[in-house]
């Protein structure tokens, strides 16, 4: 993926405008993280929120869209470079599309000092939802401990007592054994991280066939989940360990690579594949017809962001220059979503129901996610009250 490269959109020649009046077209710095091991998930974010945006005949808010997309490399420092471009030089509108947290905390504070919206498609960590909350940031996704939450609570419901836990030494890591944590009751056998990355998890696996735990609870996203789920089942763990996953660990971008040992894992996610509304139907059917894939929790993401952008910039009437009106218009339009009604809270975080998942066959023989019950229903996170917005 060349950086700077034009994914969708109408291209027109800019044109300035006064105060007050509405803007020609509007702009979006996309950063993802669109290549090696990890960027199928970047990938999956993008091709959601083009699907989105063409699904609008190319537009937001009604107004000719310029999507800028730059690969992050899975690197803070390349990732900070890049929306130092995007807000310096190309005067974006919006920026959005960081997956990983390290990379977001790395380069949205740029996009804050110029008050340029940071609409996130995925990363949220809890560095922004509390006391470090930025009137210029707002998720469509989740905060990241809000997954985690619900496994805790689904594990506590089942009556889990021992429960060894692993993910990534990462804000996002550390934020999903937090929230895991918070609604968990029984006894916690181990807390282990790892490198953000790794790949190899022999001499994990040999402590936690040590520990004998009852059940283990992973966040490893993208290939980093594909990696573990094989090797803990190949080292005949599954046997005797229940595994419980967050939808991270559990989705389209793991599933067809693990395949049959995935079939009966459960998971928590705010979205899955059969959510009964017409928005999710036609992101569902028209994401496989152009794709040719079936899309993740990722994928989903992209497609709302695009959508809840969308709503802001026609709340504003096009005066996407106008930041604070933009800001306030994301807070608090109702816009349309693939997982149903959700409301932003004061510190930008949505509040939104999580549910859980298990993997099975549909109709078609392939194998996904299907839901089996709510968790929570309008949960909010646990920092907001720390946010010092109204």
């Amino acid at each position: 993926m060349k950086t700077g490269s034009k994914l969708a959109g109408i291209a027109l020649a800019l044109m300035l405008t006064t105060p007050g009046q509405a803007a020609d077209k509007v702009k979006v710095g996309l950063v993802s993280t669109l290549s090696g091991p990890a960027g199928a998930l970047g990938v999956d974010m993008r091709d959601g929120f083009n699907l989105a945006l063409k699904h609008m005949g190319g537009k937001l808010g009604g107004l000719a869209t310029e999507i800028i997309a730059s690969d992050d490399q899975f690197n803070p420092d390349t990732g900070k470079q890049i929306v130092d471009r995007f807000v310096k030089r190309d005067r974006v509108d919006f920026v959005t599309g960081i997956i990983y947290s390290n990379i977001l905390l790395a380069a949205a504070p740029t996009a804050f000092e110029s008050k340029t919206p940071y609409v996130s498609a995925n990363a949220g960590p809890s560095q922004y939802a509390g006391k470090g909350c930025s009137p210029y940031f707002v998720s469509a996704a989740w905060q990241n401990d809000a997954f985690h939450e619900a496994a805790g609570q689904h594990a506590t419901s089942r009556g889990i007592k021992d429960v060894y836990l692993m993910a990534p030494n990462y804000p996002a890591g550390q934020d999903a054994l937090t929230g895991f944590k918070r609604f968990y009751k029984g006894k916690i056998n181990t807390e282990a991280y790892v490198k953000l990355g790794q790949l190899d998890f022999a001499a994990e696996l040999a402590q936690m066939r040590a520990a004998k735990p009852e059940a283990v609870y992973v966040f490893f996203p993208g290939g980093m989940g594909i990696n573990f789920i094989k090797q803990f089942v190949a080292a005949g763990l599954s046997k005797d360990i229940m595994l419980l996953l967050p939808g991270f660990s559990a989705d389209q971008d793991i599933i067809p690579a693990v395949g049959e040992p995935m079939l009966g894992l459960m998971s928590t996610a705010h979205w899955a594949l059969d959510l009964d509304n017409a928005e999710n139907k036609r992101f569902v059917a028209d994401f496989e017809t152009d794709y040719k894939r079936i899309p993740s929790v990722y994928a989903a993401q992209g497609y709302d962001t695009a959508l809840l952008i969308d709503a802001a910039v026609r709340a504003v009437k096009g005066k996407v220059e106008d930041r604070d009106a933009v800001m306030k218009a994301l807070k608090s339009v109702k816009a349309k979503s693939v997982h149903g009604p959700y409301r932003i809270n004061n510190n930008g975080y949505p509040v939104q129901n999580y549910y859980l998942r298990v993997v099975g066959k549909d109709a078609k023989g392939r194998i996904v996610n299907k839901t089996i019950g709510t968790i929570f229903t309008n949960q909010a996170d646990a920092y907001a009250k720390e946010c010092a917005l109204k």
